[in-house]
Order: C-alpha cells, then sequence, then structure tokens
C-alpha cells in the first residue's frame, strides 16, 4: 500500500496540489464575512484574492519561462555546456528589463493620472483582452509548443555560424535568446498586474509577485540544478485552468470600473450573491458583470472544446472512415473473388 501511495504522489502530485489551494481558497472564502460588495462601492476584493491572483498571473508566466529555457537548453551538454552561460546572461536581462518595464508603465500610468477611472478602466480592458489572447493560444497549443519550436530553430540557426565573428555573433545572438524568451513573458506578467495595482496598490501586489517569484524559483532550481524532468504539461494545464478563473475576475473587475467611469450602464438585478463570492471572484449583482463573465467563460471553454475537436476527435474521426472504408473495400474485392 505505501509503495501505491508513493507512486501516485510522484505521478499525480499536481493534481493534489491543485486540490490543496483550491481546498485553501474554500476554506478562506467560506470563512469572510459581510453581505454582497456594492459594485459601485470602488475596490472590493479581499486582499488575499489579490495576492493569490497576482502570484498565480506570475508563476504561471514563470513556469512556461523555464520550459522554454529547459528545452532550448537540454541539448547543450558536455562540450556545448558553454553555451548556455550567455543564455542565462540574456535571461537575467530579460528579467532585469522586466522590472524595468514594470516602473517605466507604473511612470506612464501616473502621467496619465494613475487614480482616474478612465485609466483604471482603460487598463483592465486591456489586461482582459491580452488575457482572453493568452487563454485561446493556451487551449491551441500555440502559446508554449510553437514558442519552443520557433525558439529552438532560432537556438539552431545561431549555432551553425562558423569563425571568430560567427561565433562571437553565437554568443551574442544566445544572449538575445535569452533575453527574448524571459522578457516576452514577463512584458505578459506586467500588463496583467498595471490594473491590480491601480485599484489596490503595488504593496499587495508585489506579495503576489513574491510569491509567484518564490514558486518560479523553486521550480527553476529543482529544474536547472537538481536536473529533474517535472510534468510541465500538467503544471501549465492546472495553472492554466486557474488563470481561467483570474480571467473571470478579471472581467468583472473590469465591467465594474467601466461602470465607476460611465463607460457602461449598471442595470441591478434581484440576486442574493455571498459576500466571499464577490470578495474572491468579483461576481455581483448587475447584468452587464454577469453577461460579461458568462461570455468570458464561455469563449475559454468554446475554445477549448474546438481546439479538442479539430486537433483530436476530427482527425480520430476521418482515421476511423478511412479505415472502416478501406475494409468495405477489402470485404467487396473478396466476396467479387
Amino acid at each position: 500500500m505505501p509503495t501505491t501511495i508513493d507512486t501516485s504522489l510522484r505521478r499525480h502530485w499536481p493534481l493534489y496540489l491543485g486540490g490543496l489551494l483550491v481546498a485553501l481558497l474554500l476554506w478562506s472564502a467560506l470563512d469572510a464575512h459581510g453581505g454582497t460588495p456594492e459594485p459601485t462601492a470602488g475596490d472590493h476584493l479581499s486582499h488575499g484574492a489579490v495576492v493569490l491572483d497576482s502570484a498565480l498571473l506570475v508563476f504561471r508566466e514563470g513556469l512556461e519561462t523555464i520550459l522554454v529555457l529547459a528545452a532550448v537548453t537540454a541539448s547543450m551538454v558536455g562540450a556545448k555546456e558553454i553555451y548556455r552561460r550567455p543564455i542565462a546572461l540574456g535571461a537575467g536581462a530579460g528579467f532585469l528589463a522586466s522590472v524595468a518595464t514594470w516602473f517605466l508603465a507604473a511612470w506612464v500610468l501616473g502621467q496619465l493620472g494613475a487614480g482616474g477611472l478612465a485609466v483604471q478602466a482603460a487598463t483592465g480592458l486591456l489586461a482582459v483582452i491580452v488575457l482572453l489572447v493568452v487563454m485561446n493560444w493556451f487551449f491551441h497549443k500555440v502559446y508554449w509548443t510553437g514558442w519552443i519550436q520557433n525558439r529552438n530553430k532560432h537556438k539552431k540557426a545561431i549555432l551553425s555560424r562558423e569563425g571568430i565573428d560567427g561565433r562571437r555573433a553565437t554568443m551574442w545572438g544566445l544572449v538575445l535568446l535569452g533575453l527574448t524568451s524571459v522578457y516576452r513573458e514577463g512584458f505578459e506578467v506586467v500588463l496583467f498586474l498595471q490594473n491590480l495595482r491601480l485599484s489596490y496598490g503595488a504593496g499587495t501586489v508585489l506579495e503576489g509577485v513574491a510569491l509567484g517569484l518564490a514558486l518560479t524559483a523553486l521550480v527553476g532550481c529543482i529544474t536547472f540544478f537538481a536536473h529533474r524532468h517535472l510534468p510541465y504539461k500538467r503544471m501549465l494545464v492546472l495553472t492554466g485552468v486557474m488563470l481561467g478563473v483570474v480571467l473571470i475576475v478579471m472581467v468583472g473587475e473590469s465591467v465594474q470600473e467601466m461602470q465607476l467611469a460611465g463607460w457602461l450602464p449598471e442595470t441591478t438585478v434581484a440576486l442574493s450573491i455571498p459576500g466571499w463570492v464577490g470578495l474572491w471572484f468579483a461576481v455581483f449583482p448587475t447584468v452587464e458583470g454577469l453577461v460579461a463573465q458568462a461570455l468570458a467563460a464561455a469563449l475559454v471553454l468554446g475554445s477549448y472544446f474546438g481546439a479538442e475537436y479539430w486537433r483530436v476527435k476530427r482527425p480520430r474521426r476521418r482515421a476511423a472512415a478511412s479505415e472502416a472504408s478501406a475494409q468495405r473495400s477489402i470485404s467487396a474485392e473478396t466476396t467479387a473473388s
């Protein structure tokens, strides 16, 4: 029995971890007190919800960065291990560039009037649009598979250069490869978090960022220093599902901010929504918010099932039909002979 339990833990630990996180979330939600937050009363998400959403956004993008870098450096062993150093330097530069982008974005939004409802509504809408695109790519396997393939092609092209000038160009090319691999994800995180920063303050968001970076660093150490192969696909799927929940929260937040800015009307409905639902998931009794969140959920689910149909079920049906047709042809020929 202990062997079976150990095997199950090794194979399915991401699922158990996800179940633990969901259980903690439910416990925190049910333990929350108070009625339904007023949609027009300004900030309404709980401190824990903001921290959790920020951490999940950072960890999701950090996990993909590790996956890309692990795939790119997997073949760099033995004499080729020297090529890992410029990639690491580039990755470090990409992280610093992401931090600089955070401060640049904060400065730009400050110049525009960071406390203005219109600015908050605009940044929230932009974050939702980018996250919708990310979720669509995620479910179509373009978001990590295609990106990894492009990075590997770029790496092969860089390593194929010869001569002294070619080796110098190779080193700089690998630095650029590491930089773009990290900065792409960092730039997205900066976009995602600006709306939360404007609404709840940099301190609360940075708590989540620190937690997300700590989890990312842990996975990175296990991958690059302990040389352990982790179930990245399962982890990406798990965090992708959680990211879908964050999308629903961001949509609810954005609708509420656009209503405060006067961009959308507010039509209340006679629904008794528990306070913890509003505190954690930004669900409020307004037609506009509920419809927007339902559409976002339908888009994500539709993208997933559509991708599954076109990538898996449709080819299987065609293969089965072709096989059945071939069997009928063989049977007909056998009968005729």
